[in-house]
């Protein structure tokens, strides 16, 4: 699939943003369809079929997160939220409820497009992740059905618990997971408060994985609300 074949519906109820949205993304090859409302949204994104959503979390007739679950009822399409609410509470709402990501008002162009490429990179099981169920990005490498993780040449050794948690992030790469999310995915969900567990194992990792752990390349950190390995 070509960038120039992307289809993009846009629910946002600010004429402004869809203008900018409209002349920026088409510039860049994209065909985008707009609605104004939640439910409009939702039909368009039926009948379009579009290969991402960029979704308003603030619409005059429904909540953003509803539009999410209504469409996670029958889709798993990349959604990407842009939203005036900069709260980390409503990121994780929405990230929970099954949104790809979430860009905060005022945004540029550039940075949108950066993420459109991470999360069509992911809804298409990312080209680094191949038949034989082995993932790549930079010089990291798992191989999924022996259980192997590599830095280059050199196979690291991991811990039942820090493999399980490498797992997840793989099998979602490029996509922002919430502390709760990773929490109930890797140790259940009665461990869904014990956000200290994620704290350490992710610094294990990046001990083991990473070149400098101090500003990691491969498991970052997004404030407040999870992380993302990076694809």
């Amino acid at each position: 699939m070509t960038q120039a074949s992307l289809v993009i519906v846009l629910i946002e109820d600010d004429p402004a943003i869809r203008l900018f949205l409209r002349t920026g993304l088409g510039a860049h090859g994209f065909k985008v369809f707009e609605a104004d409302r939640g439910r409009q949204g939702i039909i368009e994104a039926g009948i379009r079929k579009p290969d991402l959503i960029i979704l308003d979390l603030g619409l005059p007739d429904m909540d953003g997160v509803a539009v999410i679950k209504s469409i996670r009822e029958w889709s798993a399409m990349p959604i990407i939220i842009l939203s005036a609410r900069s709260a980390e509470q409503h990121k994780i709402d929405a990230l929970d409820a099954g949104a790809d990501d979430y860009l905060t008002k005022p945004f540029g162009l550039g940075e949108l497009l950066a993420r459109i490429r991470v999360a069509m990179r992911h809804s298409l099981s990312s080209p680094a992740r191949s038949q034989d169920n082995v993932f790549t990005t930079g010089a990291l490498k798992a191989d999924l059905i022996k259980r192997q993780v590599f830095i280059g040449e050199r196979e690291v050794h991991l811990t039942p618990i820090q493999y399980r948690l490498l797992s997840v992030l793989i099998k979602n790469a490029g996509k922002v997971l919430t502390h709760q999310f990773l929490l109930k995915e890797v140790w259940g969900p009665a461990y869904r408060e014990n956000s200290h567990y994620l704290r350490i194992y992710m610094s294990q990792l990046r001990q083991k994985l990473e070149t400098d752990p101090a500003q990691p390349q491969y498991f970052l950190t997004e404030s407040g609300v999870g992380y993302r390995l990076k694809v």
